[in-house]
């Protein structure tokens, strides 16, 4: 997690984050250790609750966490869901309140959203983010942003707190395309690495033989190496959910079509995996879809 040095001072907008789950609490943590004023919520209350330790005012409901908000963050699962949160507080909204949407929900979502945020009165940034788990918590998400221009002052503390880097797009909509085409590669590279493991078994050796080799040279990153440690142990603590793989793999599919045929191919591992109980677990469990051969060295 960022550290802070406070004056004792509360400065910047009021935040109010809507969606505690792995993301989202993390996020809020971060928020709330910038000395930002925070409301947090979420459907169910036993989330939430730990961040008032954190510095976090808890509300009650979604209609008493943004009454006042500068910003509204959303981290929540599709734009059903954060559309039907967002109704929940139709008229609790500030005026020229700001609504920060960090979810991924798509292209169709995007646009869908932007509807609602524009007849509820927000100004709408779509904004998705480049990370998981560990960059969350430690305030060090990229931050794909489009949206209006004059809400970029407003934004930049709530940016700072929770990013590394913010990449400004243009209109509303452009971050979430480009977070599809981001979630393309780290799908099918989690794929390839299940793969190369296993044909590495299938050819006598140790599946790790394959992240022995390329150790330290060009192919090797830390991504592949987090994931291809997680699947030579057979343990997948959550990150990245394989039913989150799925979920975003068909909108990149109902958004690029033909243009994405190893996404086609990784969303059927995906599905398999996630019919062996691992829906819930990290996507390193893709290497149960593509199977170590027994015997293997």
């Amino acid at each position: 997690m960022k550290v802070y040095r406070s004056s004792g001072q509360v400065n910047g907008p009021r935040v109010s984050v809507l969606g505690t789950g792995v993301m989202g609490a993390r996020m809020a943590r971060n928020l709330a250790a910038a000395g930002l004023p925070l409301n947090v919520w979420n459907r169910t209350p036993e989330r939430a609750a730990p961040l008032a330790k954190a510095g976090a005012r808890v509300a009650p409901t979604v209609a008493d966490a943004v009454r006042d908000a500068d910003v509204v963050l959303t981290m929540l699962w599709d734009a059903d869901t954060v559309e039907e949160v967002l109704r929940d507080a139709d008229g609790a909204f500030a005026q020229g309140a700001v609504l920060l949407q960090t979810s991924t929900v798509g292209v169709d979502g995007a646009a869908r959203l932007a509807d609602v945020a524009a007849e509820l009165g927000l100004r709408y940034v779509d904004a998705p983010v480049l990370g998981t788990k560990h960059p969350a918590e430690q305030g060090t998400l990229v931050v794909l942003a489009s949206g209006p221009a004059d809400t970029r002052a407003v934004l930049t503390p709530v940016l700072d707190a929770i990013g590394s880097r913010t990449v400004w797009l243009g209109e509303a909509g452009t971050a979430s395309r480009l977070k599809l085409a981001a979630n393309a590669f780290v799908l099918n590279v989690t794929a390839a690495i299940a793969e190369s493991m296993a044909v590495a078994g299938a050819l006598g050796l140790a599946p790790t033989a394959f992240l022995d080799a390329i150790h330290g040279g060009p192919m090797e990153s830390p991504f592949v190496a987090a994931k291809g440690t997680l699947m030579a142990a057979g343990d997948y603590p959550l990150s990245f959910a394989v039913d989150s793989g799925i979920k975003d793999a068909r909108f990149i599919l109902a958004a690029a079509g033909d243009a994405a045929p190893l996404t086609a191919v990784t969303l059927e591992l995906l599905a398999t995996a996630s019919a062996a109980g691992h829906g819930g677990d990290d996507i390193a469990a893709l290497a149960h879809a593509v199977p170590q051969p027994r015997g293997a060295r």
